[in-house]
């Protein structure tokens, strides 16, 4: 069940908070303070909170038009996330943000990414190491995908998980809510040795639904640096197992974060293409 705890906000946010690409280098949103103690508010955001199978995870939602999940990477709900989301709303999409560890808003220092680590690798939720399960998870969001279609129809709802995340917007697919999947640099099960490395953090069973429905025409659109180590071989797995649903965006380098902390604005400009074909203008 998806509820708010607060009236929905309005406007895009461009204005006050704009993206890091419109920004000058160490510049900051202003009239936020970046970071304050115990701040658990995003400025412009509706704060709710969505429960399923026993499991209530908060939520931050802002803008209008179909619905976009986007779940952050480590170490959490950071500015750069809020940044490319805003990117998201401002095209005419209703983002929902789960908030599933971390702070909110999440510092990116090395202090806070090692806080989230420690937070996730105890988790039961997430699977960080055994091959060919689905994180627990997956559950969650496909619930809170199923709810935000219903409540906002239209073709159905995209979603974009992030390194330790990545992978989880692929298993949302099983659920057939899900019309426009993106993995950003998926990293799960950590590639610790070539067998995990082209793991896709999925059971035997949801891989053949992904890839029926995948079969049926669902793509899927996956973004990398080519030589992150923490994606492994997964993308070669992905093609092999999804064939040409798969759409490859591949970027020269060693960097990681493809949309936020070392975001490529053809990433973000392929991601936001991708909801606009598959969200806003479905043939």
């Amino acid at each position: 069940m998806l509820r708010d705890l607060a009236h929905p906000a309005g406007g895009t946010g461009l204005d006050r908070y704009p993206p890091p690409h419109l920004r000058e280098r160490g510049e900051r949103r202003p009239n936020r303070p970046p970071y304050a103690a115990g701040m658990t508010e995003i400025e412009g955001w509706s704060k709710g909170e969505h429960a399923a199978s026993g499991v209530t995870h908060t939520t931050y939602r802002r803008g209008t038009g179909p619905g976009v999940i986007v779940i952050s990477e480590i170490p959490g709900i950071t500015e750069d996330v809020i940044a490319f989301s805003d990117e998201v709303v401002a095209q005419g999409c209703t983002v929902v943000m789960p908030h599933l560890f971390g702070k909110v808003p999440s510092s990116e220092s090395p202090v806070a990414v090692l806080g989230t680590l420690r937070q996730v690798c105890v988790s039961r939720e997430f699977t960080k190491l055994k091959l060919r399960q689905t994180s627990p998870i997956a559950d969650w969001l496909r619930s809170l995908a199923r709810d935000l279609h219903a409540e906002l129809g239209g073709p159905g709802v995209g979603a974009v998980g992030m390194c330790f995340t990545g992978g989880f917007a692929l298993a949302m697919m099983v659920d057939d809510s899900v019309v426009a999947p993106v993995l950003a640099q998926p990293s799960l099960p950590f590639a610790v040795g070539k067998a995990r490395g082209a793991d896709l953090n999925l059971s035997p069973a949801d891989l053949a639904k992904v890839k029926e429905r995948a079969a049926g025409g669902c793509q899927v659109l996956g973004l990398r640096y080519t030589g992150d180590m923490a994606v492994g071989t997964r993308f070669d797995t992905l093609t092999e197992e999804l064939g040409d649903a798969f759409i490859r965006v591949e970027f020269p380098g060693r960097k990681h974060s493809t949309l936020t902390a070392h975001r490529q604005q053809e990433g973000v400009d392929r991601v936001l293409a991708f909801f606009r074909e598959k969200l806003l203008s479905p043939s």
